[in-house]
């Protein structure tokens, strides 16, 4: 080509060829051509022709028209892109271009294939709105009706736990001994506690106080504990006797002497009193009969400081400072099965009250774990660390909750639930460690006694309704018992009492 050639002009022989260029400032390959306005008149071509030259509109993809010195883009309208599903756009295309006929093994292979990777072959490829869910997805129920507002009969009532205790009584002497039983509520609401020497009745319906014995010498209050009617009270003593007092003419009946040691704990059954003692024996007393000692169980190294019959009297637990929980079955003189978890002395062990297998025992300050175990199966069940030391656990007969009081260091009462086991509230309790537990016969009110010399009541197991009351009363006569008790004055229940003791 001579250098005398001319240069081509927009109009020229490669006129169509700068059009049919790809302009560069073309960013979106979705822009759509300009409005109709603009059709036929000539417009400002791209970077790549020459700046501020008319370009006639020829075809191929659109251009940009400058506006006041800005780029305007041209697109067309699609009302909506979130609810499109892309994947079935694309297969549907894709379907709808083939021309060869299918047959129906074709069609009915496509359609399963369709429906395993999620594929719907009849859905629109662009849409206005959302489609409705199908049956199989949502239920139309739930998604397009109104909600139902709550009435006062389905909305439940939360119970309310006070973190302050309902009342504080004084407890002068109360002594500073984990491994001591000093406090026991009974059924007939009166609440006993060793205090030193003595031994002081609080009847809980008239809040009367009363002394009921002064031990000689310098001999202490070990452990107390009620009969199961609250008829009969057992004490034991820092020097290894047991003694059975009657209660309401505040009498000794008998003293049942033996153990070498002193007895730091005790349980009943019946007519069958266990007691345990620090040398790790445990005897079993019929307080019928003169030779009270049927038999010993020896199954600890330490002192043994935890002691409960499980309700129906068939399995006994115990728990010493060597950090042993054994269950004994009360037709040997063997344990059932040992349990070496904890690695500190275990003095809280508590039985569920609706669940007959189901046992708990806590450790001490250097364990601080509370393990459940399945006495049938003989399995654990789950753990807690409470990281403090456990002093005593309590189930509630109404919900399924338990409390657990603590020493060192945090001496509070926690409230758990179960089985999940979620912590529902720390109350905090004493300024020392809780040393003792009672719960009220109509298992509403906890009664705490620690060595700050406090004796505290908290309502924490507050009973629903009047309903509930009543249920629980054909379910359960002893419970019912209990909480008539609370509401009227010992003397106005019909309990008789037994004549077994001699």
């Amino acid at each position: 080509m001579s250098s005398n050639t001319p240069k081509p002009t927009p109009f020229g022989p490669h006129a169509l060829n700068v059009a049919r260029a790809p302009a560069k400032s073309v960013k979106d390959e979705r822009l759509a051509y300009p409005s109709p306005r603009t059709s036929g008149k000539p417009l400002v071509g791209s970077s790549s022709a020459t700046s501020g030259v008319a370009v006639p509109r020829i075809g191929g993809p659109p251009t940009l028209r400058m506006k006041k010195g800005k780029p305007t883009q041209y697109d067309r309208f699609i009302p909506t892109r979130n609810d499109k599903d892309h994947a079935s756009s694309q297969y549907n295309i894709s379907r709808s271009d083939s021309e060869q006929p299918l047959d129906g093994a074709t069609i009915a292979y496509q359609e399963e294939a369709a429906r395993a990777c999620g594929i719907s072959l009849n859905k629109r490829i662009l849409s206005f709105k959302e489609e409705a869910p199908t049956s199989e997805r949502d239920d139309l129920r739930q998604v397009y009706s109104k909600p139902v507002l709550k009435t006062s009969a389905s909305t439940t009532t939360k119970r309310r736990i006070f973190n302050t205790p309902e009342r504080i009584l004084d407890a002068p002497g109360l002594a500073e001994d984990y491994y001591l039983n000093l406090l026991d509520w009974s059924l007939g609401n009166i609440l006993a506690i060793g205090l030193d020497q003595s031994v002081y009745l609080w009847n809980a319906t008239n809040g009367d106080v009363d002394k009921l014995c002064q031990l000689e010498g310098e001999t202490y209050v070990a452990s107390v504990k009620w009969t199961t009617d609250g008829s009969y009270l057992a004490l034991g003593t820092s020097d290894g006797d047991v003694q059975i007092w009657d209660a309401e003419p505040k009498r000794l009946i008998r003293t049942m002497a033996g153990h070498q040691a002193r007895v730091g704990v005790m349980s009943w059954e019946k007519a069958m009193l266990s007691s345990g003692c620090r040398d790790g024996s445990i005897w079993n007393h019929d307080v019928r009969i003169a030779n009270h000692k049927t038999s010993e169980l020896i199954g600890h190294r330490g002192e043994v400081c935890g002691l409960t019959w499980r309700e129906d009297g068939g399995l006994l637990a115990s728990g010493g400072n060597d950090g042993l929980v054994n269950v004994w079955d009360a037709r040997s003189a063997f344990p059932k099965f040992t349990k070496t978890q904890h690695t500190a002395a275990v003095k809280a062990l508590a039985w569920s009250p609706w669940q007959l297998s189901l046992l708990a025992s806590g450790g001490g300050s250097h364990d601080g774990h509370v393990h459940f175990w399945n006495t049938t199966t003989t399995a654990r069940l789950d753990s807690i660390d409470t990281k403090s030391q456990v002093t005593s656990i309590q189930w509630s007969s109404e919900y399924r909750e338990l409390v657990t009081s603590h020493g060192f260091p945090s001496n509070h009462l926690s409230l758990w639930s179960y089985p999940s086991l979620a912590k529902i509230v720390d109350i905090p309790a004493h300024d020392t460690r809780v040393l003792h537990t009672a719960m009220s016969p109509d298992g509403q009110t906890i009664a705490t006694a620690a060595s700050d010399e406090n004796l505290k009541f908290w309502r924490i197991f507050e009973t629903r309704t009047k309903s509930d009351k009543s249920a629980r009363h054909n379910a359960h006569a002893t419970t019912s018992l209990a909480a008539a008790a609370v509401g009227s004055s010992a003397s106005s229940l019909d309990i008789s009492r037994p004549a077994y003791i001699r």
